[in-house]
């Protein structure tokens, strides 16, 4: 990233249906992060992709090895941004066959020390788990510099006030998203050389 440039934050939404509440986590994770970036002093140029329209694509691209260029935009711009948001919703206790599926045609590597934020919808809480034993992983295994806090919507979340052990959806979605800024911002200060090891949470501070 040059001096003085915008950062830029890919942001991934797997939602099959239109309306989308994925899409709606994902515009929701957006808005807190570029929200904290923008009040510590970085411009933010957002590149949003929805997996539905492309969902022929990649099955192509999975069967030849060779993206259209909608697709190849959207690899691409996940694989060069600052950061990355990725929401999927909850199918049979994991993420979405075609989220996977596009997080499997990234080259290895493409995601190694990038700031990630995860956030998952679902029809009910029990599917929250599935963030921590199935996206968490996914990521992990792609090194990637996951944010601490994953954020779940379950239906009721979109109008509850949270409980005793589970703050709002509003709170969740703010200390998300104020975790990736602070992951992008120290990434930045603290740039990975070429050809360098990926950034790692302790070489930026968090232990």
């Amino acid at each position: 990233m040059e001096p003085n440039s915008p950062i830029t934050l890919a942001v991934i939404s797997g939602g099959l249906s239109q309306p989308s509440s994925t899409r709606l986590l994902a515009d929701r994770l957006t808005e807190a992060t570029s929200g904290h970036l923008a009040r510590a002093g970085g411009e933010v140029r957002v590149r949003l992709h929805e997996l539905r329209p492309l969902a022929t694509p990649i099955s192509h691209h999975l069967l030849s090895g060779f993206p259209t260029q909608a697709l190849g935009a959207a690899l691409e711009e996940v694989s060069t941004a600052d950061a990355l948001i990725a929401v999927s919703p909850i199918f049979s206790a994991s993420y979405s066959g075609l989220f996977k599926s596009f997080f499997d045609l990234l080259e290895p590597g493409a995601l190694a020390g990038k700031p990630v934020l995860i956030g998952a919808t679902g029809g009910t809480a029990r599917h929250s788990l599935a963030l921590e034993h199935a996206m968490r992983p996914l990521f992990a295994y792609q090194r990637a510099l996951i944010a601490p806090t994953a954020v779940f919507a379950a239906s009721e979340d979109w109008g509850g006030t949270g409980d005793t052990h589970t703050d709002s959806l509003p709170v969740r979605i703010e200390r998300a998203g104020g975790e990736l800024a602070a992951l992008v911002l120290a990434a930045l200060a603290n740039p990975r050389p070429a050809g360098g090891p990926a950034v790692t949470p302790s070489a930026l501070g968090f232990h």
